[in-house]
């Protein structure tokens, strides 16, 4: 055998080896490939709406909050302050999944699957202080409102994370927003920051601009 074909043999032996070297590895730790969440627009024959139905109406255009930092801060009248990652929220408290409708005092609605963690496990875990009277929610853009500390304590109100299967996307209110249930569509905050409990009352943003304190969709939004 001449030194060419001695070279071209080594040549193939080469490639082979190295070939089969990275089918190994790939074998043994395959690429995981993340597709693309598809969402839920039925559940158990409910038809739901989609997460593009809404209109941006927010104070202060889309809040885009890094989840790496962010922290979920508990504070006011409690017997500890906490300060919560966003992994944190989502592992330490049981999550839960409820089909409820949003209805803006513009005249439109959506009704969607929204998946959270309860608020009352979260202010359970600081502790409710006594004396304490209302919730108040604050958002990464300004924006704040508040309810009475029962609503909170005697329902079942989501801190949701996930609208039809999807994570909030920005526009939505992402890392959380409340799933204000039975209340106007301003007292559903987005991009929630910091839960305050206060012994007195509070008007948040809209409030104190005329809107209802409390909210109720049974009851006219323009008022005390």
């Amino acid at each position: 055998m001449d030194k060419k074909a001695i070279i071209a043999l080594a040549a193939i032996a080469l490639i082979i080896t190295v070939s089969l070297l990275f089918y190994n590895q790939n074998r043994l730790s395959p690429t995981i490939i993340e597709l693309t969440k598809v969402e839920v627009r039925e559940v158990n024959g409910t038809q739901l709406s989609s997460i593009a139905d809404f209109r941006e109406n927010s104070i202060a255009g889309v809040q885009y909050v890094n989840g790496s930092d962010y922290r979920l801060i508990v504070t006011g009248l409690v017997q500890r302050d906490l300060s919560y990652s966003y992994e944190e929220v989502l592992s330490r408290f049981q999550s839960y999944q409820k089909i409820v409708q949003l209805d803006c005092v513009e005249g439109w609605s959506v009704k969607l699957l929204w998946q959270g963690v309860l608020v009352k496990d979260i202010i359970q875990e600081a502790g409710i202080g006594e004396g304490a009277k209302t919730i108040i929610f604050r958002a990464a853009d300004g924006y704040s409102t508040s309810f009475p500390i029962d609503y909170i304590t005697n329902s079942t109100i989501l801190l949701g994370y996930k609208m039809n299967n999807v994570t909030l996307p920005p526009e939505r209110g992402f890392p959380f927003q409340l799933v204000a249930e039975s209340k106007w569509g301003y007292k559903w905050i987005k991009w929630v920051v910091q839960i305050d409990i206060s012994p007195g009352e509070y008007r948040g943003y809209w409030e104190s601009r005329g809107y209802s304190n409390s909210g109720d969709l049974n009851s006219s939004f323009i008022g005390p």
